[in-house]
C-alpha cells in the first residue's frame, strides 16, 4: 500500500485572501503553484510528510454549488489557548456558527467563505497533532466506510465505534482522519474534500485500479483534462489521487 493522504482542497471565491486566513490561523507558510491556487503547508516543511496535512485553495467560479461533507478541527493545549485562539479567529474574520451544536465545550465557527469548523478543547488525545486535530468526514456508517479507508491509505484505525472511526498515520504523526455518523439532516456542506497521493506519484494508475477494487467508482465534477483522477468513496463522498501535474 503506497496511498498516503497529503492534503484537504478548499474551493475558494479567493484562494488568495482565504489563503491568508489560514495561513495566519495555522502559522504555516504561503506559496502557489499558479494563478488561481494558494498552497499552505508549514515552514520548512518537505512535502509531502505525514506530520501535517496540508491545504490547498483552489478558486472556482461558483462555490456554492460545490458540496463536501468534510471539515477541520483544530487543536488548542488549554482553555486559555482555546479562548484565545476563538478571539484571534474574530479579529480575522471568521463568525460563529450555529450548526445545531448546543451547549458544547468546543466552538463552531465558520471562516470567511462560509466554511465551517471547529476550535476544540483541550484533548489529550491531540496534544501532538500540530494545529490541525483532526479531518473530519460525515458519514452514514463510520464501520462500513473505515473498510474502505483503512485499507485505501496507509493509516492506522485507532478507534471503531458505530459512531466514529478514527484513523492516523502509522509513523503516529500529525492530524487524524475522523468519519464521523452524522444524520441526513445534520450534515453541514463544505466545500472541502481530500486528496491522496501515491508514493511514488508514478503509481497512480496502479492505485487507482486498487481503489475502484475496493469499492470507489469515478466521478465527473467537471474537471477536464487533468493530472489528477476523482473518485468518489462507497458513500459518495468525492476525492482525488494526485498525479505529476
Amino acid at each position: 500500500m503506497t496511498l498516503q493522504l497529503v492534503q484537504v482542497n478548499f474551493k475558494a471565491r479567493d484562494d488568495s485572501a482565504l489563503g491568508r486566513f489560514w495561513a495566519e490561523v495555522l502559522g504555516w507558510g504561503v506559496s502557489s503553484e499558479g494563478p488561481g491556487v494558494t498552497n499552505l503547508e508549514p515552514v520548512g516543511f518537505d512535502w509531502p510528510d505525514p506530520s501535517a496535512v496540508c491545504i490547498d485553495l483552489v478558486r472556482v467560479p461558483d462555490p456554492e454549488t460545490v458540496k463536501y461533507r468534510v471539515h477541520i478541527e483544530l487543536a488548542t493545549t488549554s482553555d486559555a489557548h482555546q479562548a484565545e485562539l476563538v478571539a484571534r479567529l474574530k479579529e480575522l474574520g471568521a463568525k460563529p456558527a450555529d450548526v445545531g451544536q448546543g451547549d458544547t465545550p468546543w466552538t463552531v465557527m465558520a471562516d470567511p467563505e462560509g466554511n465551517v469548523f471547529s476550535v476544540l478543547e483541550p484533548r489529550e488525545l491531540y496534544q501532538d497533532t500540530g494545529p490541525i486535530a483532526a479531518v473530519v468526514v460525515a458519514c452514514a456508517d463510520p464501520r462500513a466506510l473505515v473498510r474502505f479507508w483503512g485499507e485505501a491509505i496507509d493509516w492506522t484505525v485507532h478507534e471503531l465505534t458505530d459512531d466514529r472511526a478514527l484513523l492516523r498515520s502509522v509513523k503516529g504523526v500529525g492530524p487524524y482522519l475522523e468519519f464521523r455518523r452524522t444524520p441526513d439532516d445534520e450534515v453541514v456542506w463544505n466545500r472541502v474534500h481530500l486528496d491522496v497521493m501515491s508514493d511514488p506519484v508514478e503509481d497512480q494508475a496502479r492505485e487507482v485500479a486498487r481503489l475502484q477494487s475496493l469499492g470507489a467508482v469515478r466521478a465527473d465534477v467537471g474537471q477536464g483534462d487533468v493530472s489528477w483522477v476523482v473518485l468518489a468513496d462507497p458513500e459518495g463522498n468525492e476525492f482525488c489521487v494526485l498525479g505529476r501535474g
